[in-house]
């Protein structure tokens, strides 16, 4: 830190308890108390430098015969006043960075100008504070920071306002074009205060770093008052976003133990580590913290981390902040919902009801805000054809991410037993049909919901099940969902029946892919394909079998309550209906024969005499393949 020294005689003061004595070998005929500290002083020396002082001392002298004064307000109390009256006799002493915006105020206040003798304190102060202080940043960022206990005095003079400019300017400067001295080796060699050392000079500047963010701890020192009005000014310098959002970042964590759940890895954890180690802001000043950076964040996807979000959305349940708040970090959550992960999404529900262990309502409202987000995205970006060609289309990356997350986060609230049915329908089919490829994790948490909720009712669970759709299921879902005694009957018998054409599709797929192949690559493949063939076979025969035990057990159902209820007025109860492009999958007399028993009955027929006649013409063409 640079100084300046002031003075040349030798220190004469001496502290005995709570009283300043000047030892010069003459009684002292003032006494000044300033807080509860007195200085047991001379006229003559204070009252040829302070025109305040001056006029006190005449005040009092005209009025008692022991001349007493009492200053009130002095800036930087008792330590200020014992520096200004070694100044005014002549004592040695230095001007810092951490006293001169103390002295400089207090000098104001008493009036010590150059009318009182050349070269008086508020010369000195103001000298020192231009030249020296506001070329260095850790200088004026030590003075700025002492400007809270005179924050008035210091805002009168211009000092908070000339220190936050000159370090903003000094921010928003490549500090790789600053022309600090660096060696080519071992890095630049620093004075004990940190400033770089230029043939044995101290410069007062910083050591050269070329990352933007160099600045983010060193200003985590100001207080939030100084510091907002430093980010304002940044802000009018034209400082990139992000980095203001880095920086707003940093400050946060700083402050807020609860954003800190995971040990801070680089040159901030030690710092993070001794505020952790202090006593941490009250809950007060976390809840006037945390606003204010919300205020001053900008509302832009992006600008940081979507884990840092969630922190600030969790310490802001905790500390009841405002609505507005908590909206408003839902609405930035949302913006870049896509970044999240599962862990991020698991919030505790903070509220005295605690119907629910996650906060489900809040995630659905991020939810709401993402979609919204995405209808505007979409909208902005219409699609054209061109030559077979889509154009313009936005990406579907992005919701396809949300949706996946969004059922990975259903499993995991799904065992709750407190978690209602309309809670996580809504939530369930908020996210868009298109949005999932595959029906497979819906499934799952559907599977899970119904698990841990065994007492809903049939009617509850198929109204459950219709969220996912049958025909979106994997070969390995369907192959579950066709064993699995949770589901409605209704439900397994369009599974089973989509699982069947699934195969019955591979099979025709690998016929049609066998016939493209040439000669050479036909006698190397055919084993494999008659191994893939017969395994689909198989898995196809299971499928009948279980089929026709359901029919039966179905028939014996009818029978047992006296009625001549067949399979065919079952399926009608059930309600089966087959999508006419799935009917047209399957052969011709499948959708053209309307008479005898029921839909349901003819199809499977069918399939049992199309599966052994495919067999029959499946195992000559894999023959006449392998023999060829």
């Amino acid at each position: 830190m640079a100084c300046v020294k002031l003075g040349s005689k030798v220190d004469a003061f001496q502290c005995q308890g709570q009283a300043w004595f000047c030892t010069t070998g003459l009684p002292s005929d003032i006494v000044v108390e300033v807080g509860e500290m007195s200085f047991h002083l001379h006229k003559f020396p204070l009252l040829s430098r302070s025109g305040v002082l001056e006029r006190m001392i005449a005040e009092v002298s005209e009025l008692e015969e022991e001349c007493v004064i009492r200053l009130q307000d002095i800036p930087g109390g008792a330590k200020t006043f014992e520096l200004v009256a070694k100044f005014c006799y002549g004592v040695k002493l230095e001007l810092t960075a951490s006293n001169v915006v103390y002295l400089w105020c207090a000098a104001e206040q008493l009036e010590m100008t150059e009318e009182y003798g050349e070269g008086n304190l508020i010369s000195q102060a103001e000298t020192f504070f231009n030249q020296v202080v506001l070329r260095s940043w850790k200088d004026s960022l030590r003075a700025l920071q002492t400007c809270d206990d005179a924050l008035q005095n210091a805002e009168e003079l211009h000092i908070v306002k000339r220190c936050i400019e000159s370090l903003a300017a000094k921010a928003s400067t490549d500090p790789n074009l600053f022309g600090w001295p660096v060696l080519e080796h071992g890095g630049p060699l620093q004075s004990p205060g940190g400033s770089v050392l230029w043939n044995g000079i101290s410069t007062g500047a910083r050591p050269k770093n070329s990352s933007l963010d160099w600045w983010y701890e060193d200003v985590t020192n100001l207080s939030l008052p100084l510091y907002k009005k430093l980010i304002a000014v940044m802000e009018s310098r034209g400082i990139r976003q992000e980095i203001i959002a880095g920086s707003l970042a940093f400050y946060a964590k700083m402050y807020l133990p609860g954003l800190n759940r995971r040990q801070v890895s680089g040159e901030s954890s030690t710092r993070l580590t001794q505020v952790a180690m202090g006593s941490p802001p009250s809950e007060e000043d976390q809840k006037i913290l945390l606003e204010e950076i919300d205020r001053l964040l900008p509302m832009q996807k992006g600008l940081v981390q979507t884990k840092f979000l969630f922190g600030l959305l969790r310490t802001a349940m905790i500390l009841r902040v405002s609505h507005s708040c908590i909206s408003n970090l839902e609405k930035r959550i949302g913006m870049q919902l896509d970044q999240a992960t599962l862990e991020d999404l698991l919030m505790p529900n903070f509220s005295y009801s605690m119907e629910t262990l996650y906060n489900v309502d809040c995630v659905q409202r991020i939810l709401d805000h993402f979609l919204a987000m995405d209808q505007v995205a979409g909208a902005a970006s219409p699609c054209s054809i061109d030559d077979g060609q889509l154009i313009g289309s936005p990406s579907l990356t992005p919701i396809t991410m949300v949706a996946k997350l969004i059922d990975g986060y259903l499993a995991e609230v799904a065992p709750d037993v407190n978690l209602k049915l309309p809670k996580f329908q809504l939530l369930a089919a908020a996210v868009p049909e298109y949005a999932r490829p595959l029906d497979d994790g819906l499934y799952r948490a559907i599977d899970i919901y119904l698990k841990s909720h065994p007492w809903l009712v049939e009617s509850e669970r198929e109204q459950l099940c219709r969220l996912m759709d049958c025909q979106k299921l994997s070969l390995e879902a369907c192959t579950h969902a066709a064993q699995n005694e949770r589901l409605p009957i209704r439900i397994i018998v369009q599974v089973l029946f989509f699982e069947q054409l699934q195969l019955r599709t591979s099979i025709a797929g690998c016929f049609l892919v066998s016939d493209n192949l040439d000669g050479s690559r036909q006698l190397r493949s055919g084993f494999v394909l008659k191994v893939g063939m017969d395994n689909m076979r198989m898995r196809v025969s299971e499928l009948e079998k279980e089929c026709s035990n359901m029919r039966q057990e179905i028939e014996k159902l009818g029978r047992a309550k006296g009625g001549s209820s067949t399979w065919g007025t079952v399926s009608k109860k059930l309600g089966f209906k087959i999508k006419s492009q799935m009917c047209s999958a399957q052969e011709g007399s499948v959708s053209n024969q309307n008479n005898g028993n029921s839909k349901v009955e003819k199809l499977k027929d069918r399939h049992v005499k199309h599966k052994k006649s495919s067999s029959i013409s499946d195992k000559a063409s894999v023959s006449s393949i392998v023999h060829s």
